[in-house]
């Protein structure tokens, strides 16, 4: 099977470099892509003034292991562990401290074997709410709930060498930052001001960071479904 994939930069990227990039990214070293352009290019605007590009290529996807944290069979938790291992997240608050280490070590799943991971993408605004989780605020289906504000997306996330021979670049789309930062912060402001809403709702039957602590709870419980 073969995907058509993007990926929004400040150049144009004809050959992608495997091991090269920044390793705190939300799954860690890698090629991060969307299958929407619109997306790849609101990320390729990451300054006003300041044009991108949708950088296209087709994904051969036989043979190659995937990861995808969005199937059933994972909780909002894995996706969780991925993102805090990965991800710089200062904390402070006793809960959220037990909390993470808590996380880490019930929820991580192992990529190792992975050629491919696909997940939700967690802009900065968007990690906002992975802390407000953390430290108690919000209720596990609340968090679940925020990662679907804005309709960010999910992300293709190519991990080794094998998954980037499998890529080839087809073109590129000229970002027009005028347009595409404007889109972009008006996707981040719209999610910012459903999750104030959100937070604004007492969820007094959800499950909160301390609940799953105290209770130690696993991937078998059926509130995480």
């Amino acid at each position: 099977m073969k995907k058509i994939i993007w990926h929004g930069s400040s150049v144009i990227i004809e050959e992608p470099i495997f091991g090269y990039g920044k390793e705190n990214n939300d799954y860690g070293l890698g090629f991060y892509c969307t299958e929407s352009e619109e997306l790849a290019k609101e990320w390729a605007c990451q300054r006003p003034a300041m044009n991108g590009y949708a950088n296209c290529y087709e994904l051969n996807m036989q043979d190659l292991s995937v990861l995808n944290l969005l199937d059933s069979e994972f909780s909002t938790l894995n996706w969780l562990a991925l993102l805090t291992s990965n991800r710089e997240f200062n904390v402070s608050a006793a809960v959220a401290k037990q909390g993470r280490e808590y996380i880490l070590n019930n929820f991580l799943p192992d990529i190792s074997d992975y050629d491919i991971i696909i997940g939700y993408r967690a802009d900065d605004s968007y990690f906002s709410f992975v802390r407000a989780f953390v430290n108690n605020l919000i209720s596990l289906e609340q968090l679940s709930r925020a990662m679907k504000l804005g309709k960010l997306g999910e992300q293709i996330v190519l991990k080794t060498e094998k998954a980037f021979a499998s890529l080839k670049f087809k073109k590129y789309e000229i970002a027009d930052s005028g347009e595409y930062y404007a889109k972009r912060k008006k996707r981040n402001d719209a999610a910012n001001k459903e999750f104030r809403k959100q937070q604004e709702i007492d969820d007094i039957t959800g499950i909160f960071m301390r609940d799953i602590i105290m209770e130690r709870v696993d991937m078998n419980d059926i509130r995480l479904r």
